[in-house]
């Protein structure tokens, strides 16, 4: 069935910046469309970014030019490059296909 185990995330100063991995396993990974989404503290999930098959991406208005999603078909695994943190990034951050997430990881951004 499908897996999907995110890591990378932890306690970042704003500014900062993390890279977070999505190892995904039982699904033809290199064929999927892979995404990053997050909830925040007391929020609903917002979709952060998006990566095709053929490796085209599209980002939420909030993190464009922030993030950079990205994904290595030979070890099936998604990234999502976080530069510029700041502390309304605060959120458990997941990847997800067609609907299904991981367990997610937690990022918080803070001095």
């Amino acid at each position: 069935q499908v897996q999907l185990v995110e890591s990378g995330g932890g306690l970042v100063q704003p500014g900062g910046s993390l890279r977070l991995s999505c190892v995904a396993s039982g699904f033809i990974f290199s064929n999927a469309r892979m995404s990053w989404v997050r909830q925040a503290p007391g929020k609903g999930l917002e979709w952060v970014s998006i990566v095709g098959s053929g490796g085209s991406t599209e980002y939420a208005g909030s993190v464009k030019g922030l993030f950079t999603v990205s994904r290595d078909n030979a070890k099936n695994t998604l990234y999502l490059q976080m530069n510029s943190l700041k502390p309304e990034d605060t959120a458990v951050y997941y990847c997800a296909k067609d609907g299904r997430r991981g367990q997610g990881t937690q990022v918080t951004v803070s001095s």
